[in-house]
């Protein structure tokens, strides 16, 4: 028997927003990043419709980019000083990732964040408050995951906190609010969507529903990430993003992720690369990679009316540099000199990220290390590249 998590109510269409006026409680602390929801209006939105609802509202902002454990705890004593009902999460992945975490030690002052690095080990919540999830980028679909991403700073480490009590009781799918995304962070986050959809469909746990999802979600990123790139205001195909996002998270919420996040998640931490454009530089050669542990690939190619493992693996190249995207990790100013001091750091901290123990094939730290090589550089991963340890 499997059991599917997902977020507790979903409402998702154009204008969704609306439906925090029909919340039930008496405070809420809205955690944001930025200014962006405050200069789009969506922040003012929210507040008066909780103000509707007859709830009293405090704002923290200002959660950066790859949100710190220092964040987090001082989002927390905040938190703890307001006591609210309810935790909402607006905004981009960092600040609903964040806001995640601060509602663990709102509720867990005491917890040891070093401990809950172990999957699953997060404490049952729930007892102070529920967590809304309101996503302003079509990425991450951590609206309907049991995922935060954090960031050590002085170790230069990304940690996934893994535990389904970190799944939303809530979460709000509305395409207006992605209307003033910048192109590259919709590119970006649109990539991340994309390679969800194709790390859960062929990770090592067996879901029908999660397969479905995955499918779906990749045939609307490839049918609608170009158009929302080059026409940001179209808001169906905005919608449609966001529909695909929901539908990665959900699917990678039950099936689980592979190497390319676990790659990811060093350069993110250590160089500052944005996770998507990171994700589609390693995507194609994981595929390649995977491709001699697994033959669920050319599924997702006929999805975009491809045949081979191969093929799908050139398509995602192609539409990468359609939206102009980078093609090599040396791209972001990495010199070789400093990618080579580091790669035996960043390669093991990948090989014991959670994300590897979903992989279809296990890795050696030796073929890690050559994935990341051939990346550095922008070329097709070849086994012969492997060189023995």
């Amino acid at each position: 028997m499997s059991k599917l998590f997902i977020a507790g109510e979903v409402f998702h269409g154009a204008g969704s927003l609306d439906e925090l006026k029909n919340i039930k409680g008496k405070k809420a602390v809205i955690v944001t990043g930025g200014s962006s929801m405050r200069k789009s209006g969506t922040l003012d939105k929210a507040i008066a419709y909780l103000t509707e609802a007859g709830i009293e509202t405090q704002i923290f902002e200002g959660v950066e980019e790859d949100p710190s454990s220092a964040t987090c705890m001082k989002g927390a004593e905040m938190i703890q000083n307001f006591q609210p009902d309810w935790i909402i999460g607006l905004g981009g992945c960092s600040a609903i990732d964040a806001a995640k975490i601060m509602w663990v030690f709102y509720e867990y002052p005491d917890a040891d964040f070093e401990a809950m690095i172990k999957p699953f080990t997060v404490p049952v919540l729930r007892n102070k408050a529920k967590f809304i999830a309101i996503p302003s980028t079509s990425g991450t679909g951590t609206e309907t995951t049991g995922l935060a991403v954090i960031t050590d700073r002085e170790k230069g480490v990304k940690y996934p906190i893994v535990s389904y009590e970190l799944t939303p009781d809530i979460a709000i799918i509305d395409g207006e609010i992605c209307a003033s995304m910048p192109a590259h962070v919709t590119a970006n986050t649109g990539l991340d969507v994309l390679t969800h959809c194709v790390e859960a469909y062929v990770s090592n746990i067996e879901n029908n529903i999660a397969d479905a999802l995955s499918k779906g979600g990749l045939e609307l990123v490839f049918d609608n990430l170009k158009e929302v790139v080059e026409n940001p205001n179209n808001i169906q195909a905005r919608q449609n993003m966001h529909d695909a996002s929901f539908m990665g998270g959900l699917a990678f919420n039950n099936a689980w992720l592979g190497i390319v996040h676990s790659l990811s998640h060093q350069v993110g931490a250590l160089y500052g690369i944005p996770h998507g454009a990171s994700n589609a530089i390693f995507l194609p050669n994981v595929i390649r990679f995977n491709a001699q542990a697994t033959e669920r690939y050319p599924d997702l190619a006929k999805v975009i009316g491809k045949e081979t493992t191969e093929e799908l693996a050139q398509a995602i190249e192609t539409l990468r540099s359609e939206i102009n995207n980078q093609s090599a990790i040396k791209e972001f100013g990495i010199s070789r000199e400093d990618w080579d001091k580091n790669l035996d750091y960043i390669a093991n901290n990948a090989l014991v990220d959670p994300c590897t123990g979903f992989n279809p094939r296990v890795p050696s730290l030796e073929e890690l290390k050559a994935i990341y090589n051939a990346c550095y550089e922008g070329v097709v991963y070849a086994e012969e590249a492997v060189v023995a340890g």
